[in-house]
């Protein structure tokens, strides 16, 4: 290297090497085009044995989801997390169909399917109650998908994407009103639900 350029064999090696970087990749290991976040919380565990009181009733849940996880399916690279209050986000998760997995005692392997959800895409995904292979929205109509556009105010595209097995409209949404897409949601302080059996 000479005054800080590579010569021409160094350029030819540099672009051999990142060609085989590429070839060895497999489809698993490809970075997403226009990317979807996915962010909610998880509110229990389908059939959990509630606590007595409210105090040990938070430290149950506390406990479930410091010990959870959650994944892509078939996208290793993408990334995020479940905090200790239950909410998650997940980023890089590929448009259109992807599988969001959750591991939490009692529900090993839950699943989310999405399906049909457009590139660049936030989903919100509140009030999941996990279950072994699977999982359920206590309040569906609460499900959003915002897709960022030079719109003034949110606005219905038309179109419905599918999440969990919910059919949710697309609504097109000012990018302002996208900042928090790369936040984990929150929840909010305890609020006791319905055991779901």
């Amino acid at each position: 290297m000479r005054g800080g350029t590579l010569s021409r064999g160094m350029k030819r090696r540099l672009l051999f090497a990142l060609l085989a970087l590429a070839a060895c990749g497999g489809d698993g290991d490809r970075i997403v085009s226009d990317p979807v976040s996915v962010r909610g919380w998880v509110t229990d565990v389908k059939g959990a044995q509630r606590a007595e009181t409210v105090e040990m009733e938070i430290a149950r849940r506390t406990e479930l989801f410091q010990s959870a996880s959650v994944w892509v399916e078939d996208t290793p690279l993408a990334s995020g997390g479940i905090a200790e209050n239950g909410s998650f986000i997940v980023l890089d998760v590929p448009a259109q169909s992807a599988t969001i997995g959750f591991n939490a005692t009692g529900a090993e392997n839950a699943r989310v399917i999405l399906q049909n959800v457009p590139g660049n895409a936030d989903v919100f995904i509140p009030d999941i109650v996990l279950e072994p292979g699977g999982a359920k929205v206590l309040d569906p109509s609460k499900i959003v998908v915002r897709v960022p556009s030079e719109v003034d105010k949110p606005t219905l595209t038309g179109k419905t994407a599918s999440v969990a097995g919910y059919t949710v409209p697309i609504i097109d949404t000012p990018i302002r009103q996208l900042v928090d897409r790369r936040d984990y949601p929150n929840p909010g302080g305890f609020r006791p639900v319905a055991t779901v059996k």
